[in-house]
Formats: structure tokens, C-alpha cells, sequence
């Protein structure tokens, strides 16, 4: 399960070597090798966004089985996505191509092209869907900032508007490049570390009141925060459900929310050097990191926050920046937002980046409308026709929380769902058809490879299963879970492009190895065979 490290390159040889395993799985290298370690890490552990995933969601946790759930979920939940990231990370290795789980269900299935069709499409919505969400937050930071600092309520229109002007901005950062977005993504790594540091001492330093171990560790909420009357009844949670066990359970989709992302790197594959190497090590490590930052975070949120009533009935856009202000006052609340807000920014754009990749390697392979378009590439090596369809969909969406938010929030939690659908499916093949990844990469999980895809399958359907059902009790039409109808209409706008568009036209990866001379070719798989021995 641990493989040896690899042989020390400089930057020309290790780009030459990683150029050799592209073509030896069939397409000539595009892009310029510019990202190191370092930036590729990065790039997971900015789409993960610890500091804002764990601030956007911490309600989630905190209104199901409060405390408890929050921290035991979150160590739970860590364990299994951890073991999700080993076995993406194994294949990645072996396929260290921009098109991510895409592809990689592609070449392991290649007898089922609906399979990778699928996976493809539902995983790029799901990115696209995801900056949106993002860049939305980034404006509900804004529309905090305002509220804490001038005590201005802005209107949806207002937030909205701001969501658009975030989104535009996420696309002109990725139209600059490889070079730009790595380059912000190693900034996001230290930003993440000194802003969490920040954030956890200014919370334990202020807070006027610190709970107790007993509290943090083993409290689950035992009342409701009954609107409008606040009177008190005897329920086990502000969800209303009665069952201990599922309001708990309930408490582990914060921690979902939180950690998805690290396959992100898989996207950037074609863009670093060692990419065999550096791309699965960016998606192991930045499930660690994120895990260990996040708990620190978390554990001081919980010693810090001084009324759940008052958080769950907080007129501001967040019920994070409530919390902030009840513990640490006005000024450092400011302070406190601002830097997650950024963290927010850069975690949104990674994002589009994704999803960009994804467009032009669904493009590339015929999987995609206008595949001459969507194949170009700027002179900062961007796909920016990708780009700005994100951006275009992204600010499209952003209309509907005019009017509605419920409806809003349905189609980003079916982003959320289809990303664990996506992780799903490379590792079903890796369960029942083990053989199917014919090449090993260098990071490998030996004898352990099948129990950990095993376990990493359960707890998938486990979770996306427990993301449909309600989250509130008794279900009515403004607390009824849509997520389920969202992601259905997503499958079935999938199932109409393969339809009207992908049954006869994709058959799979589609090589662009042959423009290449040949000799090359099976000189490149010769040399990959041989460091793979």
C-alpha cells in the first residue's frame, strides 16, 4: 500500500516523462506542464474549501443532533472520504488524464460508453453547479459584511446581482490560466493555514462565554426553537424528528458538504509535471489536511458559540456570521467574514476550472456539442469557451434565487449528490469488476485495494441515499426536501443528450495519440511499462 517514492527529475525530465504516459494512453499532450506539487494540492484543497464548507454548512450539523453529531460525524465521515480519496487516487494514478472520473469509467468500461457518457455529464453539471453555489455564498458573505457593518438588509436582487459580478469574476480569473490559478490555489493553502489559525484564536480568545468539554463533545440538542412563539417542546433536535440515531445521521451531511472536492486535481492532471505521482498525492493529502484544519476549526466554533436558539433564528444572510457576532462582537465579526469570504472566492474558482477541463475533455471526445470550440485554447492555456459557459449557467442559476430560494437550493444540493454519484461509479467497477483497471500507476493500494473500494462503495450509497430523505419533521412545502427532484431532472436532461446527441456519436475516449509518430508512441508505452516494473 505504499509505493516507493519517486526517482528525483528536474523540471524539463519529469514534463517529458509525464508527457510519455499521456501518449501512452492515447493523447498527444496540449497543455504546458506548469504546476508543481504544491499548486496541484492546492487546487484540492481549495475546491474542498475547509474554512468556507465548515462555516456555510455548520448549521446543517448543528440544528441535527448539535454538538454530537457534529463532532463524531465529522471524525466519521472523514475516515470513509478519506478511503473514497485512496480509491480515486489509485486510479488516478494510473490514469492521470484531465478528464477525471469521466474518463476514468470510460477506459475501465469501455464496453458501456453510456456509462462514461453519463458520469461525464452529470459530474460537470455538478461543477458548474458548485461555483455557482460558491460564488453565491461569496455574495451572502458580502451581503453579511453589509449587514453586520451598516446594518443594511440587502434584497435577493441586490444579493443576486452580486453573485453575477462574483461569478463574471471567477471566469476572468481562469481565462488567465494555469499559471493564475495555480498560483492562487498555493496562495489558498496559506491563507486556509494563517486564516484558521486566526479564526480559532480569536474565538477562544473572545468568546465571553467557553462551554464545556461535556458540552463539545457529547450534547445533542433536546429541543426545538418552536417560530414564532420561541416556547420550547420536547422534540430531539431543531429538525423535529424524534429519532436520536437519524437526527445524528443528519448531522453527517455537513461533513459531506465539506470534504467533497479533493478529486478536483485530477482535472489539473494534464497541466503537472509527475502528474502520476502528484495529482493522487493532492487528492489523499488534501482530504488529511482538510480533515485535521477542519476539526481544529470546528472545535472552536463549538467552545465559542453562545446561544443555538439565536443562531437558528438570526435575521442575517449566514447563520455563521450570528454566531461570530454573538462571540466576538462587531468589529472582529468583520474581520472573521472577510477572511472566509476570500477562502469562499478561491474555492468557487477552482471550481469553474474543473468544470472548464471537464467541457473540453467531453469536447475532445465527442461527448459535447461544438467540440471545435470547446477545444480551443487561449494564449494563457485556458479552455475559455468552458469558462464562460460555467459562467453563463452560473449567473442563469443565480436568477432563480430571486425567486425562490428553496428552489435555489434544491438544484445546488443536487450538485452535492451528483458529485458523490460521480465518485460512485469508478469505484462500482472497482468492486465488481476488479481487472478492469488493466494499467497500475505507481500509487497503488495492493492487497487493500478491494476492501477499501468496498468500503468507500457502501458508504457512497449510503450517503447519497441519506441526502434525498427529509431533513425536517412533520414535511411540508417550504422544509421538504427537493434535492430528490432536482437531481432527477438532471438525470433526465442526461438521458436526452445521450439520446438526441450521444448514442451516435460517442463511443468513447477519442485518441489524439495519432498525430504523433507512432515510433514515438510505442516508445513511450515502452518507457511507461518500464517504470511501472
Amino acid at each position: 500500500m505504499s509505493p516507493p517514492l519517486p526517482p528525483a527529475m528536474d523540471k524539463e525530465e519529469a514534463a517529458e516523462s509525464s508527457d510519455q504516459r499521456l501518449l501512452a494512453l492515447g493523447y498527444k499532450p496540449e497543455f504546458r506542464r506548469e504546476m508543481s506539487l504544491f499548486g496541484v494540492l492546492g487546487i484540492s484543497f481549495c475546491a474542498i474549501g475547509i474554512l468556507t464548507g465548515m462555516s456555510s454548512a455548520f448549521q446543517t450539523g448543528l440544528f441535527s443532533g448539535g454538538p454530537l453529531g457534529l463532532f463524531w460525524g465529522w471524525n466519521i465521515v472523514s475516515i470513509f472520504m478519506l478511503l473514497i480519496a485512496l480509491s480515486l487516487a489509485e486510479i488516478c494514478s494510473a490514469y492521470p488524464t484531465m478528464g477525471g472520473l469521466y474518463f476514468w469509467v470510460c477506459r475501465m468500461k469501455p464496453d458501456v460508453p453510456f456509462l462514461g457518457f453519463g458520469t461525464g455529464w452529470l459530474y460537470t453539471i455538478a461543477m458548474v453547479f458548485t461555483g455557482t453555489s460558491g460564488n453565491l455564498s461569496v455574495a451572502l458573505y458580502l451581503a453579511s459584511l453589509a449587514e453586520v457593518g451598516r446594518g443594511r438588509i440587502l434584497t435577493r436582487l441586490e444579493i443576486a446581482a452580486i453573485a453575477w459580478g462574483v461569478n463574471i469574476a471567477s471566469g476572468i480569473i481562469n481565462t488567465v490560466g494555469t499559471k493564475g490559478i495555480g498560483r492562487m490555489s498555493s496562495f489558498n493553502v496559506w491563507w486556509t493555514l494563517g486564516g484558521t489559525f486566526v479564526l480559532v484564536i480569536t474565538l477562544l480568545v473572545k468568546a465571553p462565554v467557553k462551554n464545556s468539554a461535556t458540552f463539545v463533545f457529547t450534547d445533542l440538542e433536546k429541543y426545538a426553537f418552536a417560530a414564532p412563539s420561541h416556547t420550547l417542546s420536547p422534540t430531539f433536535s431543531f429538525t423535529g424528528w424524534q429519532n436520536k440515531g437519524f437526527v445524528v445521521l443528519l448531522g453527517f451531511l455537513q461533513a459531506v458538504y465539506t470534504l467533497e472536492g479533493c478529486e478536483t486535481a485530477a482535472q489539473v492532471a494534464e497541466e503537472a509535471v509527475r502528474a502520476e505521482w502528484l495529482a493522487p498525492i493532492a487528492v489523499v493529502g488534501s482530504i488529511l489536511g482538510s480533515w485535521l484544519i477542519g476539526l481544529a476549526y470546528m472545535l472552536a466554533l463549538l467552545f465559542a458559540v453562545q446561544s443555538i436558539p439565536a443562531v437558528q433564528s438570526t435575521a442575517l444572510a449566514l447563520p455563521i456570521a450570528q454566531l461570530y457576532h454573538d462571540a466576538v462582537g462587531k468589529r472582529l465579526t468583520l474581520m472573521c467574514l472577510a477572511v472566509i469570504g476570500l477562502a469562499q472566492f478561491m474555492a468557487a474558482v477552482t471550481a469553474f476550472t474543473a468544470s472548464s477541463r471537464l467541457f473540453y475533455a467531453l469536447a475532445r471526445d465527442n461527448a459535447f456539442p461544438a467540440k471545435s470550440r470547446f477545444m480551443r485554447l487561449n494564449r494563457y492555456q485556458a479552455p475559455y469557451w468552458g469558462v464562460w459557459l460555467s459562467v453563463l449557467v452560473g449567473c442563469i442559476i443565480s436568477c432563480a434565487y430571486i425567486g425562490s430560494a428553496i428552489a435555489f437550493n434544491a438544484i445546488l444540493s443536487s450538485a452535492a449528490i451528483s458529485v458523490m454519484l460521480g465518485y460512485l461509479q469508478p469505484i462500482i467497477i472497482r468492486v465488481f469488476w476488479p481487472d478492469a483497471l488493466t494499467t497500475r500507476g505507481p500509487f497503488h493500494l495492493g492487497r487493500y485495494s478491494w476492501t477499501i473500494n468496498l468500503l468507500s462503495m457502501l458508504f457512497t450509497v449510503f450517503i447519497c441515499i441519506l441526502f434525498v430523505l427529509p431533513t425536517a419533521h412533520p414535511v411540508n412545502a417550504l422544509n421538504m426536501n427537493y434535492a430528490v427532484v432536482a437531481v432527477g431532472g438532471l438525470m433526465v436532461l442526461v438521458l436526452f443528450m445521450w439520446v438526441v446527441w450521444g448514442r451516435g456519436r460517442f463511443k468513447g475516449p477519442v485518441f489524439t495519440a495519432d498525430l504523433v509518430d507512432e515510433k514515438e508512441i510505442a516508445y513511450t508505452e515502452e518507457k511507461v511499462n518500464e517504470g511501472r516494473q
